[in-house]
Protein backbone atom coordinates (compact mmCIF):
# COMPACT_ATOMS: atom_id res chain seq x y z
CA UNK A 1 0.00 0.00 0.00
CA UNK A 2 1.11 3.25 -0.72
CA UNK A 3 0.86 6.10 2.12
CA UNK A 4 3.00 8.76 0.69
CA UNK A 5 4.31 10.38 -2.80
CA UNK A 6 5.20 13.43 -4.31
CA UNK A 7 3.08 15.44 -6.22
CA UNK A 8 4.19 17.94 -9.37
CA UNK A 9 3.20 21.57 -8.98
CA UNK A 10 -0.14 22.93 -11.51
CA UNK A 11 1.46 23.82 -14.11
CA UNK A 12 3.87 20.43 -14.71
CA UNK A 13 0.52 18.91 -14.50
CA UNK A 14 -1.59 20.97 -16.78
CA UNK A 15 1.34 20.67 -19.28
CA UNK A 16 2.46 16.92 -19.10
CA UNK A 17 -1.55 16.19 -19.26
CA UNK A 18 -2.17 18.59 -21.84
CA UNK A 19 -4.80 20.68 -19.45
CA UNK A 20 -5.76 24.18 -20.38
CA UNK A 21 -6.26 26.08 -17.58
CA UNK A 22 -9.66 27.72 -17.13
CA UNK A 23 -9.48 28.27 -13.86
CA UNK A 24 -7.92 30.35 -11.12
CA UNK A 25 -4.62 28.68 -9.91
CA UNK A 26 -5.61 25.50 -7.14
CA UNK A 27 -3.11 25.35 -4.46
CA UNK A 28 -2.20 22.11 -1.95
CA UNK A 29 -0.34 22.83 1.00
CA UNK A 30 2.19 20.13 0.29
CA UNK A 31 4.11 18.88 -2.33
CA UNK A 32 4.29 15.39 -0.62
CA UNK A 33 0.76 14.18 -0.25
CA UNK A 34 0.06 11.93 3.20
CA UNK A 35 -3.43 10.29 3.56
CA UNK A 36 -6.04 12.59 4.63
CA UNK A 37 -4.49 15.39 2.89
CA UNK A 38 -5.16 17.47 -0.32
CA UNK A 39 -3.42 16.60 -3.16
CA UNK A 40 -4.16 17.63 -6.84
CA UNK A 41 -5.99 14.50 -9.44
CA UNK A 42 -6.95 14.54 -12.55
CA UNK A 43 -10.86 13.74 -14.02
CA UNK A 44 -12.85 14.25 -16.93
CA UNK A 45 -15.68 16.72 -16.95
CA UNK A 46 -17.81 18.81 -18.86
CA UNK A 47 -16.04 21.74 -20.63
CA UNK A 48 -17.45 25.17 -21.90
CA UNK A 49 -19.05 24.00 -24.74
CA UNK A 50 -20.52 20.40 -22.61
CA UNK A 51 -17.96 18.06 -24.17
CA UNK A 52 -16.15 16.33 -21.28
CA UNK A 53 -12.49 16.91 -21.04
CA UNK A 54 -9.50 16.12 -18.21
CA UNK A 55 -9.94 18.34 -15.43
CA UNK A 56 -7.65 19.66 -12.57
CA UNK A 57 -8.79 18.72 -9.05
CA UNK A 58 -8.08 19.19 -5.48
CA UNK A 59 -9.25 16.69 -2.72
CA UNK A 60 -8.94 14.84 0.04
CA UNK A 61 -6.55 11.24 -0.38
CA UNK A 62 -9.00 9.40 1.06
CA UNK A 63 -12.38 8.42 -0.49
CA UNK A 64 -15.15 9.28 0.91
CA UNK A 65 -18.39 7.38 0.09
CA UNK A 66 -21.43 8.25 -1.35
CA UNK A 67 -22.85 6.62 2.09
CA UNK A 68 -20.74 8.17 4.12
CA UNK A 69 -22.99 10.32 7.14
CA UNK A 70 -19.51 12.04 8.44
CA UNK A 71 -16.34 13.14 6.03
CA UNK A 72 -14.39 11.78 8.93
CA UNK A 73 -13.82 8.08 8.47
CA UNK A 74 -12.98 5.68 11.18
CA UNK A 75 -10.95 3.20 8.16
CA UNK A 76 -8.81 3.78 5.85
CA UNK A 77 -9.52 4.79 2.47
CA UNK A 78 -6.29 6.07 0.40
CA UNK A 79 -5.86 2.81 -1.12
CA UNK A 80 -7.91 0.25 -2.90
CA UNK A 81 -7.39 -3.26 -3.70
CA UNK A 82 -8.32 -3.40 -7.58
CA UNK A 83 -9.60 -6.63 -7.18
CA UNK A 84 -12.22 -5.50 -5.22
CA UNK A 85 -13.41 -2.01 -6.79
CA UNK A 86 -16.49 -3.43 -8.12
CA UNK A 87 -17.83 -4.95 -5.02
CA UNK A 88 -16.80 -3.47 -2.06
CA UNK A 89 -19.24 -0.94 -0.61
CA UNK A 90 -16.64 2.31 -0.20
CA UNK A 91 -15.59 2.02 -3.93
CA UNK A 92 -18.01 0.20 -5.83
CA UNK A 93 -20.26 3.30 -6.67
CA UNK A 94 -16.91 5.15 -7.91
CA UNK A 95 -16.04 2.29 -9.86
CA UNK A 96 -19.49 1.47 -11.48
CA UNK A 97 -19.73 5.38 -12.26
CA UNK A 98 -17.10 5.01 -14.14
CA UNK A 99 -15.46 7.79 -11.53
CA UNK A 100 -11.78 7.16 -12.71
CA UNK A 101 -9.08 9.54 -12.12
CA UNK A 102 -5.53 9.96 -12.66
CA UNK A 103 -3.31 10.82 -9.29
CA UNK A 104 0.21 13.08 -11.14
CA UNK A 105 2.96 12.20 -8.91
CA UNK A 106 6.40 12.77 -9.54
CA UNK A 107 7.87 9.58 -6.97
CA UNK A 108 5.93 7.22 -4.90
CA UNK A 109 7.46 5.87 -1.45
CA UNK A 110 7.04 2.17 -0.72
CA UNK A 111 8.79 0.31 2.56
CA UNK A 112 11.21 -2.46 2.10
CA UNK A 113 12.33 -4.67 5.53
CA UNK A 114 14.70 -6.93 3.50
CA UNK A 115 17.31 -5.44 6.21
CA UNK A 116 15.04 -6.39 8.85
CA UNK A 117 13.72 -2.86 9.47
CA UNK A 118 11.78 -0.55 7.23
CA UNK A 119 13.39 1.54 4.86
CA UNK A 120 11.74 3.49 2.59
CA UNK A 121 12.45 3.65 -1.35
CA UNK A 122 11.52 5.98 -3.38
CA UNK A 123 10.51 5.16 -7.10
CA UNK A 124 10.28 7.70 -10.17
CA UNK A 125 10.30 6.57 -13.42
CA UNK A 126 13.09 6.25 -15.68
CA UNK A 127 12.32 8.43 -18.56
CA UNK A 128 11.86 11.31 -16.12
CA UNK A 129 8.27 12.01 -16.27
CA UNK A 130 5.61 11.93 -13.61
CA UNK A 131 3.58 9.12 -13.02
CA UNK A 132 -0.46 8.74 -13.62
CA UNK A 133 -1.77 6.97 -10.93
CA UNK A 134 -5.05 4.54 -11.66
CA UNK A 135 -7.54 6.21 -9.01
CA UNK A 136 -10.89 6.85 -8.20
CA UNK A 137 -12.62 9.57 -7.13
CA UNK A 138 -15.93 11.11 -5.52
CA UNK A 139 -18.19 13.67 -4.58
CA UNK A 140 -19.79 13.69 -1.32
CA UNK A 141 -22.16 16.64 -0.33
CA UNK A 142 -23.24 16.75 3.67
CA UNK A 143 -26.47 16.63 3.68
CA UNK A 144 -26.30 18.93 6.90
CA UNK A 145 -24.26 22.20 5.70
CA UNK A 146 -24.28 21.64 1.88
CA UNK A 147 -21.08 21.43 2.13
CA UNK A 148 -19.08 19.42 -1.01
CA UNK A 149 -16.00 17.90 -0.71
CA UNK A 150 -13.94 15.80 -3.30
CA UNK A 151 -11.69 12.92 -2.39
CA UNK A 152 -9.77 9.79 -4.23
CA UNK A 153 -8.45 6.48 -3.66
CA UNK A 154 -5.33 5.28 -5.10
CA UNK A 155 -5.95 2.00 -7.27
CA UNK A 156 -3.39 -0.73 -6.23
CA UNK A 157 -2.82 -4.26 -7.32
CA UNK A 158 -0.66 -7.59 -6.06
CA UNK A 159 2.59 -7.59 -6.82
CA UNK A 160 3.51 -11.51 -5.45
CA UNK A 161 5.12 -11.62 -8.64
CA UNK A 162 6.97 -8.51 -9.66
CA UNK A 163 11.04 -8.14 -9.31
CA UNK A 164 10.56 -5.27 -7.68
CA UNK A 165 7.46 -4.47 -6.31
CA UNK A 166 7.09 -8.16 -4.34
CA UNK A 167 10.22 -6.84 -2.52
CA UNK A 168 8.60 -4.07 -0.59
CA UNK A 169 6.30 -4.10 2.16
CA UNK A 170 6.58 -6.61 5.20
CA UNK A 171 6.41 -9.87 4.45
CA UNK A 172 4.21 -12.67 6.73
CA UNK A 173 6.34 -15.35 7.49
CA UNK A 174 3.56 -17.82 8.15
CA UNK A 175 3.02 -17.24 4.51
CA UNK A 176 4.87 -18.37 0.96
CA UNK A 177 6.43 -15.84 -1.45
CA UNK A 178 3.81 -16.16 -3.33
CA UNK A 179 0.67 -15.51 -1.52
CA UNK A 180 1.67 -12.23 0.46
CA UNK A 181 -0.08 -10.11 -1.46
CA UNK A 182 1.98 -7.09 -1.76
CA UNK A 183 0.61 -4.21 -3.49
CA UNK A 184 1.88 -2.33 -6.31
CA UNK A 185 0.30 1.34 -7.44
CA UNK A 186 -1.09 0.88 -10.94
CA UNK A 187 0.90 3.45 -13.30
CA UNK A 188 -1.39 4.24 -16.63
CA UNK A 189 0.80 5.42 -19.49
CA UNK A 190 0.04 9.02 -21.00
CA UNK A 191 -0.95 7.27 -24.00
CA UNK A 192 -3.56 5.38 -22.06
CA UNK A 193 -4.73 8.64 -19.87
CA UNK A 194 -7.95 9.05 -22.22
CA UNK A 195 -8.63 5.14 -22.48
CA UNK A 196 -8.63 5.31 -18.36
CA UNK A 197 -10.62 8.41 -17.80
CA UNK A 198 -13.28 7.65 -20.21
CA UNK A 199 -13.02 4.64 -22.21
CA UNK A 200 -15.64 1.63 -20.98
CA UNK A 201 -15.47 -0.58 -17.88
CA UNK A 202 -13.53 -3.63 -20.22
CA UNK A 203 -10.86 -0.98 -21.60
CA UNK A 204 -10.02 0.03 -17.75
CA UNK A 205 -9.90 -3.18 -16.88
CA UNK A 206 -7.14 -4.16 -19.37
CA UNK A 207 -5.02 -1.46 -17.76
CA UNK A 208 -4.56 -2.69 -14.50
CA UNK A 209 -1.29 -3.58 -14.23
CA UNK A 210 2.01 -2.80 -11.87
CA UNK A 211 4.67 -0.34 -13.25
CA UNK A 212 6.90 -2.49 -15.62
CA UNK A 213 10.49 -3.23 -14.07
CA UNK A 214 12.44 -1.06 -16.87
CA UNK A 215 10.18 2.04 -16.50
CA UNK A 216 11.35 1.79 -12.17
CA UNK A 217 14.17 4.15 -11.03
CA UNK A 218 14.08 3.69 -7.29
CA UNK A 219 16.62 3.59 -4.67
CA UNK A 220 16.73 3.97 -0.76
CA UNK A 221 15.88 7.26 0.65
CA UNK A 222 18.69 9.04 2.07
Amino acid sequence: MCTRYISPEQAEIERFWHIGRRTQPQVWKLAQVFPRSLGPFIRMQPGPDGTPEPSLVIGQWGLIPWFAKSPKLTYSTNNARSEEVANKASYKHSWNEGKRCIIPAWSFDEPCWETGRNVWWRFKRTDGRPWGLAGLWNTWTDKTTGEILESYTMLTINADGHPIMSRMHKPDPKLPPDQQDKRSVIAIDFADSDLWLQGSESEAKSLLRAPLPGDLDTSPVA
